[in-house]
């Protein structure tokens, strides 16, 4: 796995580097990963912390986790914790589905977590997107007190999605 370090208003230096590489080589006994696989760690500085985001997109899962902390290497544990907790509930849900699932066969031995609560489907809502503008999309979402809104485009004619990031900013996501 190739491991690609980057900073924002931080420079990345050779021990954060090392420290980033030590702990992510961890994940290798977990799950088989070829050498094309890179793996992105993107460490930002903020006011009122560090950050750290990683991402390994994989053949079957992409792994995803961040993690905001005064210090640095104590975010670095925190997220390489978050990963080892994504993989086991992937080796888990997959486990009961299949047993011959591939992704399952690619995971190593990880120790199933018994505590581990089984993911409840609670309600199931359909909807018919409106056509919006984004700021007026934003405008709906903040009326009915969601982190989420889902509409058409009206530039594009395509669903969107606009959401509340955990920086109180927005974000949008469009299809294709």
């Amino acid at each position: 796995m190739k491991i690609i370090v980057r900073g924002k208003n931080i420079e990345i230096t050779d021990a954060i580097e090392a420290k980033v590489a030590e702990k992510l080589t961890k994940l290798d006994k977990y799950f088989i990963v070829s050498d094309e696989v890179e793996a992105k760690v993107l460490v930002r500085v903020y006011p009122y912390g560090q950050k750290i985001e990683v991402t390994i997109p994989t053949e079957y899962i992409m792994l995803r986790a961040e993690v905001v902390d005064d210090d640095l290497y104590n975010a670095i544990d925190q997220v390489i914790d978050k990963l080892e907790g994504q993989i086991r509930k992937y080796k888990t849900r997959l486990s009961r589905k299949s047993k011959e699932h591939k992704l399952a066969l690619n995971l190593s031995e990880v120790a199933d977590d018994d505590q581990e609560e089984e993911d409840v489907l609670v309600k199931v809502k359909t909807i018919n997107p409106k056509p919006m503008d984004m700021e007026e999309a934003v405008m709906q979402m903040e009326l009915i007190g969601h982190s989420f809104f889902v509409y058409r485009d009206t530039e594009t004619e395509k669903v969107s999605v606009v959401y509340r990031r955990f920086d109180g900013e927005y974000g949008l996501i469009e299809t294709e």
